[in-house]
């Protein structure tokens, strides 16, 4: 897989996230600094590193569910893993300008 093409599906993941947002928090999950990395292998498999708000977070269970089946819907897509890690944890300064602005915080 060509690096411009890992570019364009990266892109097409990165929406596919941006469609998700926090039940508690009206801001897409992305924006929300729940995300840590999307990883996209030659094989067009991809592997996303995520947390969660709190370790105790309502959604535990079924967020890194709905984000793995949003991204396997992704055309280009062969494959999709999610690994919920909660080091470094998730705080604030996490959100992008956006989300913060969303939110009355700028």
């Amino acid at each position: 897989m060509e690096l411009e093409e890992k570019r364009l599906l990266e892109s097409r993941v990165t929406e596919a996230i941006k469609s998700i947002y926090d039940p508690e928090i009206p801001v897409n999950i992305y924006d929300l600094g729940l995300i840590y990395d999307i990883i996209i292998n030659d094989n067009q498999a991809v592997h996303v590193r995520m947390t969660l708000t709190a370790p105790n977070c309502p959604v535990a269970e079924s967020l890194p569910v709905e984000v793995r089946d949003r991204i396997k819907m992704v055309d280009g897509v062969r494959n999709a893993t999610v690994e919920v890690v909660l080091d470094p944890p998730w705080t604030m300064d996490l959100m992008t300008d956006a989300a913060k602005l969303d939110l009355g915080m700028l």
